[in-house]
């Protein structure tokens, strides 16, 4: 049996001092059914973070009860001491890439159209853009290596390419918190794989702390070096190389197939060095 894995801090509720998301006994219901219980949470600066989950399990609500759009019923959240509404609306210190599935792509907007976008928390949905704001987004273009598509329409470009023009939109107001929610669906495992490198890239060029919610294993262990499990509670909250079946199992039941990509011959459970048995810790 896995032994037991307490941050004493976090279950006590002590910010420390590096830490810039602070989430303590966060608990959310839908009409009076938990979707949430007892959540502790806290986020080191420099952190990347990926919260993994079966359907279902409160991802996509701890998410939105980060990112403010709605309050959480029990708890408190704080983002750089702030509430998440407040962080939010100050339009540098959060950066949001949104599920690619939510978003029209037969609209008629240029790459660099979709990038200034992510101005407008800064400038207001009628501010002119100015010579510095121009050279800004010509500069988060650049970063992400989409700047000789930048007139190029958003709905022509493959899905990799999309992703990296919307992190470059959520980029582009130098926000110090980066949330991503699901970044790798629908991109293929060569796009995964530049996608990680990518990450790696704009966290060192801008100083980000990344959480980033995901479905897939294989991407989070590339990518994250803190990984916390969430099935209506927290389970784990550890370096990857520490989460073992054990854990796996007692997150995702009889939803393995949400953890294990199906279309990969060597499956992430049974990568020995990321998911080595015994060595597991239960949050």
């Amino acid at each position: 049996m896995p032994h037991t894995h307490v941050d004493t801090g976090s279950a006590l509720g002590i910010h420390k001092g590096k830490d810039v998301v602070c989430m303590s006994d966060v608990g959310f219901s839908y009409d009076g059914r938990p979707a949430l219980e007892g959540v502790t949470l806290h986020v080191e600066q420099g952190t990347t973070l990926g919260i993994i989950g079966p359907n279902g399990g409160g991802k996509s609500t701890l998410l939105k009860l980060a990112l403010g759009t709605m309050p959480p019923d029990k708890g408190t959240i704080t983002i750089e001491g702030m509430s998440p509404k407040d962080a939010c609306s100050k339009g540098n210190v959060v950066g949001y890439v949104p599920q690619r599935h939510t978003l029209d792509w037969s609209f008629p907007i240029t790459v660099r159209q979709v990038v200034e976008l992510g101005l407008y928390g800064k400038k207001g949905l009628f501010g002119r853009f100015n010579k510095a704001d121009r050279e800004k987004v010509a500069e988060t273009l650049e970063a992400v290596g989409m700047s000789k598509l930048a007139n190029q329409p958003i709905g022509g470009l493959s899905g990799g390419q999309q992703q990296r023009v919307f992190i470059a939109r959520a980029l582009v107001s130098t926000p110090r918190i980066l949330f991503l929610d699901e970044p790798t669906t629908g991109i293929d495992q060569a796009a995964q794989e530049s996608f990680a490198a990518l990450l790696e890239t704009v966290k060192a060029k801008y100083g980000l702390t990344i959480i980033m919610v995901s479905h897939n294993l294989r991407s989070v262990i590339a990518t994250c070096d803190k990984v916390a499990c969430l099935n209506r509670t927290l389970h784990y909250h550890d370096h990857p190389v520490r989460l073992s079946k054990d854990v796996l199992f007692k997150v995702f039941q009889c939803d393995m197939d949400a953890v294990i990509d199906p279309h990969t011959p060597d499956s992430c459970c049974g990568h020995d060095h990321a998911l080595s048995p015994g060595h597991g810790h239960s949050h």
